[in-house]
């Protein structure tokens, strides 16, 4: 695919600094490979004295297969293509006795970060969860901002900052001491360093000839400083960005390093790629139209080739169980209308919590699904946990539930007893369960773990029989009742708070399977417990091959998590104010990024947009009635088909669309 006029422009200026606003879909991965391929073949550059930084491992792997196709092994070689952070522990490595750091100093993540605060804190927090999390974000944002304990200290008003910052001097003290480093120490370091040491300033200078930078809109104060000083007075580089897709203020993104850019190098060329390769232009007006209402610096406005393509559709749920029931049986009847693969289609959300309904709704018309910056919940401990439970009680000789369940909660039956169980259940080929009746076995195994051991079978074998031959459900609330798993939360999980959340995970479990149970359900069949048992590990093993980008799945995800991919067709949920926009960011009266984000939104689907909001939604036990996202207002209502005034059907239409559906069920039959 051959370049635009624009994308060429901003591969061939190398002149001074140069800026390229790049637009979602337009291509600005293209643009810094080939860039990086133009400076060597063209413009005399070596490969060891380029560098192209990223924000994601992810991204930088991606962009160096890419320049390796282009150049090919030997152009490529010395080549630097890495994240911030990685390149900043190059030159802390490289730099090491002038920073006054011994070769072997470790790395802290954030669980050593907080494990030695909280140990560092005793007298002043005693162990506060809430309090410990808060303090180390205000280091972490003190040192993305440049800032010493002493800055911190001359600038606190309030006590806690006070206290926070009091913490941040016994802090860097005491990893001064063990010699390590966390994670923001890795621009920051470098940082100081170049600012403060000419000859190391002058010597990365020389080593780092053209730098390039993208997603440049999510640096923040440090990381912008790290870009102008490797840089220097040549000023050779490229920075790739786009103001209406910086959505991260939260980690201390400042979209407005743009603006800083101008004002910084006075000779910087803009170069705009507007072009977008990836969606319909009926989906790239509406985007424009909404992110106007953002005041900008520098104006773009994204076009396409594709021609408009589908109306955008609004549908109105009565409640968050209508929402996903409705959206699944759309998508269920779109696959089908349109003969195409699960994997075209995803399911955008602003928070976590809203996946959990799509979830269900998704595993009870069994279609194979993935969730992306979040945790599915039939991953999370505890439902595995129950779910292990659950499928001993239905089956005794699933030997994996039970190992992964017999001494959870703590019954006593330690490894030694199981490794005797395990030899003798092998020898006599039977299940682990079924052996610990046999007489057989007191041969290999007495004492208290026998004793423990067959308390829990008996109390399996009666538990199982109250829910063949009684009330199933019964058996399964007795079942969570008699392991006491709640007071087995409160002692395990990090804090009550988390304690609180696994518990509740627990009973939306339990209410699913009652709901199955009872015929509740969105098909009001009544199951056996074996049945619903069966159906949930179905939804579990369709999940192992989670880590497959190429399976065939619904793609779940957050609007954060969404950013940089892209789909055929997507749903975007929830859109309500108090949902997206945010209500913290309505109280804080930043809605920009919340429109951004819903602009990131929109710009993922290629052919078709679907939004949904409820008329009523459950919120913190309360039934409230949400207004629809003032977003959905600023989009324009030509382009918008909100699924209340939906227009009759004429009977020319209806044979159009039979003889459609008849040919796709033929090319559906072919396919196969």
């Amino acid at each position: 695919m051959k370049l635009n006029p624009r994308q060429n422009e901003a591969v061939r200026y190398v002149a001074g600094p140069c800026l390229v606003l790049a637009g979602a879909g337009s291509g600005k991965t293209r643009v810094i490979t080939n860039k990086i391929a133009y400076l060597v073949q063209q413009c005399g550059y070596k490969a060891r004295n380029i560098a192209a930084l990223t924000f994601t491992n992810k991204a930088a792997r991606e962009m160096k297969e890419r320049v390796g196709q282009t150049l090919g092994r030997q152009e490529a070689k010395g080549l630097t293509v890495s994240t911030f952070h990685t390149l900043g522990l190059n030159i802390i490595r490289r730099e090491y006795k002038t920073l006054g750091l011994k070769a072997s100093f470790s790395l802290f993540d954030d669980q050593d970060q907080m494990a030695l605060l909280k140990e560092l804190t005793e007298a002043q927090i005693d162990g506060d969860k809430d309090l410990l999390k808060l303090l180390l974000s205000s280091i972490s944002n003190w040192k993305n901002d440049m800032k010493s304990p002493a800055q911190a200290q001359a600038e606190a008003r309030s006590e806690r900052d006070q206290l926070f910052a009091h913490c941040y001097e016994l802090y860097q003290r005491q990893m001064k001491a063990y010699n390590a480093l966390d994670f923001d120490d890795l621009i920051l370091m470098p940082v100081l360093l170049l600012r403060d040491n000419e000859e190391v300033r002058q010597r990365w200078q020389n080593k780092i000839r053209y730098l390039l930078v993208d997603e440049y809109q999510d640096t923040n104060t440090s990381q912008y400083v790290f870009v102008k000083l490797l840089v220097g007075e040549r000023a050779k580089f490229t920075v790739v960005g786009d103001d209406d897709q910086s959505i991260y203020s939260w980690r201390g993104a400042q979209p407005e390093n743009l603006v800083l850019l101008n004002k910084d190098f006075p000779t910087l060329k803009v170069i705009k790629l507007e072009q977008n390769y990836r969606s319909t232009s009926r989906i790239l007006r509406t985007a424009n139209i909404l992110i106007a209402n953002n005041p900008h610096v520098f104006e773009k406005t994204l076009f396409s080739e594709i021609p408009d393509g589908d109306m955008l559709k609004v549908i109105t749920a009565k409640n968050e169980e209508h929402e996903a029931e409705k959206v699944i049986g759309e998508l269920i009847a779109h696959r089908f209308l349109n003969n195409t693969d699960y994997k075209d289609y995803a399911i955008l959300y602003r928070g976590n919590h809203q996946s959990r309904l799509f979830e269900k709704a998704l595993m009870q018309n069994r279609i194979p699904y993935k969730i992306s910056g979040g945790t599915s919940f039939f991953s999370r401990t505890e439902i595995k946990d129950i779910m292990a439970y659950l499928r001993l009680l239905t089956n005794p000789d699933d030997d994996n539930a039970f190992l992964r369940i017999v001494n959870t909660p703590r019954r006593e039956i330690g490894p030694a007893t199981l490794e005797k169980l395990g030899t003798y259940a092998n020898m006599r080929g039977k299940s682990l369960f079924d052996a610990s009746f046999e007489l057989g076995l007191e041969q290999h195994l007495t004492g208290r773990g026998l004793d423990s051991l067959r308390q829990f079978t008996r109390w399996v074998v009666e538990l199982a029989d109250n829910a063949e031959r009684g009330d199933a459900v019964a058996a399964v609330r007795q079942l969570i009742r008699d392991i006491h798993y709640e007071d087995w939360l409160f002692e395990t999980s990090a804090s009550p708070k988390a304690a609180e959340m696994r518990m509740k995970n627990v009973s939306d479990l339990y209410s699913w399977v009652t709901a199955d149970l009872e015929g509740d359900n969105y098909d009001n069949e009544v199951r056996t417990l074996k049945e619903v048992v069966q159906r949930m590990t179905l939804r579990d093993m369709m999940e192992r091959g989670e880590d497959d980008d190429e399976a065939d799945q619904v793609q779940l995800m957050t609007l954060h998590a969404s950013k940089g991919l892209e789909f055929p067709y997507v749903y975007l949920i929830g859109t309500e104010e108090g949902i997206l926009p945010h209500q913290s960011s309505i109280d804080e009266e930043n809605v920009e990024e919340e429109r951004r984000l819903a602009y990131v939104g929109i710009t993922r689907a290629q052919k078709a947009l679907t939004f949904t909001l409820c008329k009523e939604r459950r919120q913190y036990g309360e039934l409230i009635k949400p207004e629809p996202s003032r977003f959905l207002y600023e989009l324009p209502q030509d382009d918008l088909e909100w699924e209340t005034e939906r227009k009759p059907v004429s009977a020319e239409e209806r044979m159009q669309r039979g003889q459609a559906h008849i040919a796709n069920i033929r090319a559906m039959f072919n396919k196969k």
